[in-house]
């Protein structure tokens, strides 16, 4: 049965906090998961997230410490000591522990490693440290299970039994070589039914997928993702088996960059939510607001310069948000497809072959929809045939060019280096705009020569 948090759970637990029943309280959260318990942290009085982070063993704090929004977790840190931190860093996993040290301090992340009994975790999380953001290195796990190519199947199981207790989940076993240069995978299989005197570079497997240490962490989500891979070894420059990375770290990358894909889309220049700060969420949202307001400006400026024709046509007046928004919604599909393409590594063939294809596609929604239009402005709103023709001549040709520029600055930018979720949001709305009603206006110039 799924665990729910509800105000009778939370109430009763305040209750039990206020009486200092410790026992009840820990019998109340023998049987949920440190995931849920999470929720309920985020769900009680701060002091009571503490009382309780306090009371339960590290084991399952550990857990749940890592399940925590980042700000609440920031704060419960705050209160807990150097030496009490370093306990719960103790029972994590390398990859886990130096993400959440990473959080803290210089000052604070020199107290809680000096205050690790375990000497080599400690020097693990160092060099986790060490890395840079968003990087494979980053990313990884020190914990794996390692075998020798020189080692024989007995000694080998002897070995791998000590190395697993420290592994939450065996994904692959690794093969070295005397210089730790990774140089295989074994097959639990192909072990288990070999003889015990044989040697394991007779029967490990030479194929193995492997990522730089230096390597972004977007591109070994896309590996990962593209060969089904459970966990997959990092390695440096000269092939030295350094760590691995398993596919939950893999979610949390691809979360965390769906997360800041929609917000650049929505126009949002940082990771925010709603519970930051107002100065935050301006500070976020401001810029993008800027740049509307100014192509807005424009959208004024033009409009003004074609004041003539707006007094001999005023009918020109009342489809010019019309243009607009077309332009910018055909150019915010455009974009989002290629984005997604980019995003999953699915795009294929040439950027003519691409750009060929959205001008016949838009071409042909823009002929159904001018179609559409001009049937209604002349039938239901009585426009005459010169200006139906000019509107929906404008509605195909800005249809087009959206879907053109939707396509086109997507992957420009992606070729450069710069997310192309970008493109997506305000940025692609408001040049559309601009160019849409310049192009309608243009159009009726020509054809109502005003």
């Amino acid at each position: 049965m799924t665990f729910e948090v509800t105000s009778e759970f939370v109430e009763k637990l305040s209750k039990l906090i206020e009486l200092r029943k410790d026992s009840a309280i820990k019998k109340l959260f023998e049987d949920v998961h440190y995931a849920d318990i999470a929720e309920v942290l985020d769900e009680v009085d701060f002091d009571e997230a503490i009382y309780i982070i306090k009371l339960l063993d590290s084991e399952k704090t550990s857990e749940i410490l890592t399940e925590l929004d980042e700000d609440t977790r920031l704060r419960i840190l705050d209160n807990l000591s150097a030496k009490e931190i370093a306990e719960e860093i103790s029972e994590m996993d390398t990859d886990d522990a130096a993400d959440i040290i990473g959080e803290l301090s210089a000052e604070r992340q020199r107290n809680v490693i000096n205050a690790l009994e375990d000497i080599e975790h400690a020097a693990d999380i160092k060099e986790l440290l060490s890395y840079k953001d968003n990087t494979a290195g980053a990313l990884m796990a020190k914990e794996l299970v390692k075998v020798y190519e020189t080692w024989t199947v007995a000694g080998c199981l002897r070995r791998i039994r000590g190395q697993a207790k420290e592994v939450s989940r065996v994904h692959s076993i690794y093969v070295v070589d005397k210089k730790e240069r990774l140089v295989g995978r074994l097959s639990l299989k192909d072990l288990i039914v070999a003889k015990n005197d044989q040697k394991i570079a007779d029967i490990y497997i030479s194929s193995v997928d492997a990522v730089n240490v230096n390597e972004d962490d977007e591109e070994v989500a896309k590996i990962m993702s593209k060969y089904d891979l459970e966990a997959i070894p990092v390695v440096d420059d000269n092939n030295v088996l350094l760590g691995r990375i398993t596919i939950d770290d893999i979610v949390d990358v691809l979360k965390e960059e769906a997360d800041r894909d929609y917000q650049l889309a929505a126009g949002l220049t940082q990771d925010v939510d709603s519970d930051d700060s107002i100065l935050d969420l301006t500070k976020a949202r401001l810029p993008w607001l800027i740049l509307a307001l100014f192509g807005g400006f424009i959208s004024v400026s033009i409009l003004g310069g074609f004041g003539d024709a707006m007094s001999k046509f005023p009918e020109l007046f009342f489809f010019t948000p019309l243009i607009a928004a077309m332009a910018g919604n055909v150019g915010v599909q455009s974009s989002a497809i290629i984005v997604q393409g980019l995003a999953n590594d699915s795009l294929r063939g040439s950027l003519f072959k691409r750009l060929l294809k959205e001008t016949i596609l838009s071409l042909f929604n823009g002929l159904i929809l001018s179609v559409l239009l001009m049937s209604a402005g002349m039938l239901i709103l009585g426009f005459n045939f010169n200006v139906g023709l000019t509107v929906a001549i404008s509605l195909i040709s800005v249809i087009i060019l959206a879907s053109l520029i939707g396509t086109f600055v997507p992957i420009i930018l992606d070729k450069k280096n710069i997310d192309p979720a970008l493109a997506t949001g305000p940025f692609i709305t408001t040049s559309n705009d601009i160019l849409g009603i310049l192009i309608y206006f243009l159009i009726a110039k020509l054809i109502l020569g005003f």
